[in-house]
């Protein structure tokens, strides 16, 4: 077991990622037959929101549900986390109430605090830096669809933002090899793509990156993208529209890869701008099986976490 909390991929070993994987494999497949453990009866998880978000909210609530837990849902107004009351101090309350906290937040310094000063487990829900659960959900599905996930080409393109900086630590602890095409000035932290090629010495990944989206796209069993804004980022809406554009994932950018490529985005999409209509409801879309395993990759890391 990797620790307390999960705050990041890198902080995890291949063997934990496939752990993870295997076992939300098994709590999916429990859930189709309509028969579910309740693992974690009488447990509470509180959900602390600084950024709103769909699938984030519903697949944590829905997955301590399912797993015979509570969850209890924090909005922005409530905490003022950091404004009206210092993350420390709420971390030791709410320490106090539940099993677990999960939180969305802008910056992952409030993460790394809430784990510090929080007795139990601090899960990040989002940070700027990175998007763990959302990266574990990516390579449940991608396993799922590829039958496996050593040697697999993944292509990542748009901004060099948290999901990426995730895909990256994924791939390198996996065995993939992810090819991150991304504009000048826009790429991964420089630091985030070095602990990736540290991370993929010991698996065979191969990290790269580059600015030619066609390139980037070659022969891919995987094109993922994101939105070219993230919240907290509205101010640079109108430069960034000027620049992304030649990254759009669209029919013509997808016919330069693998004819079988499935394309993945972590939503909320901004249609006619990252991911046109006929790529996002086609017949290579893997989105909605990608929204959904959100909810089966939380619930192991939750059982992962609580019942051990």
């Amino acid at each position: 077991m990797w620790g307390k909390d999960l705050l990041c991929l890198a902080d995890l070993t291949t063997d934990d990622v496939l752990d993870l994987l295997d076992l939300a494999a098994d709590l999916k497949a429990e859930r189709k037959r309509g028969v579910m453990e309740q693992r974690l009866a009488g447990k509470a998880l509180a959900m602390v929101f600084q950024k709103p978000s769909l699938r984030t909210r519903v697949s944590f609530e829905l997955a301590m549900t399912d797993l015979g837990g509570r969850a209890l849902y924090l909005s922005p107004d409530e905490v003022g986390m950091g404004k009206r009351e210092s993350v420390a101090d709420v971390a030791r309350v709410l320490g106090g109430y539940v099993d677990a906290i999960m939180a969305r937040v802008f910056a992952h310094g409030d993460i790394v605090a809430l784990a510090e000063w929080a007795e139990v487990p601090v899960i990040n829900g989002l940070s700027d830096y990175n998007h763990p659960c959302q990266a574990l959900a990516d390579l449940l599905t991608i396993r799922e669809k590829l039958g496996g996930l050593e040697g697999a080409q993944l292509t990542y393109l748009g901004d060099g933002n948290n999901v990426l900086h995730s895909l990256l630590f994924a791939a390198a602890l996996t065995g993939m090899t992810i090819r991150a095409g991304t504009p000048v000035g826009y790429g991964a932290d420089d630091a985030v793509i070095a602990r990736a090629k540290e991370l993929a010495q010991a698996t065979g990944a191969v990290i790269e990156t580059m600015e030619d989206p066609e390139a980037a796209v070659r022969d891919a069993d995987v094109v993922y993208t994101d939105t070219w804004t993230s919240m907290g980022k509205e101010s640079e809406a109108a430069a960034r529209a000027k620049v992304f554009p030649p990254y759009q994932v669209n029919a013509e950018l997808l016919a330069h890869a693998s004819p079988s490529v499935g394309v993945m985005h972590c939503l909320p999409a901004h249609r006619g701008q990252e991911i046109t209509d006929d790529v996002a409801d086609g017949e290579h879309s893997w989105l909605w099986d990608q929204a959904e395993n959100r909810l089966h990759a939380q619930k192991a890391v939750l059982v992962r976490l609580l019942q051990e």
